[in-house]
């Protein structure tokens, strides 16, 4: 065989090969499309469902990672089986949680350097903000749930000692001689900066300029004999071991504690701020686990009454409208004559910076009160 019969018939080899290669080609599409009209409406209906995760939808068991502040324990652990019990029901899926509790700030960076949490509920958007900062959490993260992601919110409460006698019944009672006040470390603890806001909070809420501010919150936590790491050992440090006069903590955590059985007198103070906190997926870990559609289903089931009534029991105040209007709630909590809000301080960016970075306006005081 010369060389050109050697080419033509290779030639024909090639388009033989290609032939062949576009009949299986067009095969396979018409068998795929037969198929997909055969599934009928299960195939479209995960097509049409936002953040649809086809690995979790194929899986008959899913595990779902929460990691949250240390104060919301008693509520996930009221609420989780209603989710549970309501998704199996609605998908067929049985869903088991890890759960994590600690200090707001140290699950933060717990999550930033690498707790795979795929959902956080957080003390204060602040920290979630720091997770989306790390690029584990997408912006707009707050807009893809109702109430700008805040799922959960309480206000500060003093707990005093039983017949309350030292007399504490204002903040401006904690800045005085002879007074021990318990509260957390702002460094680890959401609830802790939400208690250095409601001192500041009460004194320019009333007329006070910064340097007053200033002044009285230096002398508060001059009065403070030990921080915590977070509320829940605040808590244990004032009730279980008798330390200090008073403790700042939120009011959940109080009402909670009468419920347990124990007797404890406090007060919520007319001035107050509002404590928020936040919830959210953690992206880059749903994606990774293919546990998004499930993760949100959770998120969107802590809006509604049925969870925000497990809130309401464990002393959160409701951020659903129909739950706040009843009147176990009013009921529940005295009403606050004024109340702050974090925005009122510039937001959480402009907070962390003049108050709680490393040499910011906290460390000043204690160093001053360290002299």
């Amino acid at each position: 065989m010369n060389l050109r019969s050697f080419k033509q018939l290779q030639l024909g080899f090639k388009l033989k090969s290609l032939k062949s290669f576009v009949s299986l080609f067009l095969t396979g599409i018409f068998l795929s499309v037969s198929v997909a009209a055969c599934s009928g409406t299960n195939e479209s209906n995960s097509a049409d469902t936002p953040g649809a995760s086809p690995v979790a939808a194929s899986k008959p068991n899913v595990e779902l990672t929460l990691v949250s502040f240390a104060v919301t324990k008693a509520a996930h652990e009221a609420i989780i089986p209603k989710f549970v019990e309501k998704w199996k029901q609605e998908h067929n899926q049985t869903v088991t949680f890890k759960q994590s509790y600690g200090g707001s700030g140290s699950q933060t960076r717990a999550v930033i350097d690498g707790l795979e949490a795929d959902v956080v509920h957080l003390a204060l958007s602040g920290d979630t903000q720091k997770i989306e900062k790390a690029g584990l959490i997408e912006p707009a993260w707050e807009k893809e749930v109702p109430n700008n992601g805040i799922v959960s919110k309480s206000v500060a409460a003093i707990i005093t000692r039983p017949g309350n006698p030292k007399g504490i019944k204002t903040w401006e009672d904690l800045g005085k001689d002879g007074i021990k006040v318990i509260t957390a470390d702002p460094k680890t603890s959401g609830i802790a900066k939400w208690n250095f806001l409601a001192l500041w909070n009460s004194v320019v809420k009333t007329g006070g300029d910064e340097a007053k501010a200033t002044e009285f919150v230096s002398k508060v936590y001059k009065n403070v004999p030990i921080l915590t790491k977070d509320a829940r050992e605040a808590t244990d440090a004032f009730a279980k071991q008798g330390q200090g006069d008073a403790l700042i903590n939120y009011e959940n955590e109080v009402i909670l504690a009468q419920q347990k059985g124990e007797r404890v007198d406090y007060v919520v103070p007319d001035v107050n701020i509002s404590i928020d906190n936040p919830i959210a997926v953690v992206d880059k870990n749903v994606d990774k686990h293919g546990t998004r559609e499930v993760a949100e289903g959770f998120i969107k089931f802590l809006y509604t009454p049925e969870a925000q009534e497990e809130f309401v029991k464990l002393g959160f105040r409701p951020v659903n409208e129909t739950v706040a209007q009843t009147k176990a709630v009013s009921d529940k909590f005295p009403k606050v004559k004024t109340l702050g809000v974090v925005d009122d301080f510039g937001g959480w960016t402009a907070v962390d910076k003049k108050f709680f970075a490393d040499g910011g306006l906290f460390d000043q005081i204690q160093v001053k009160n360290k002299r």
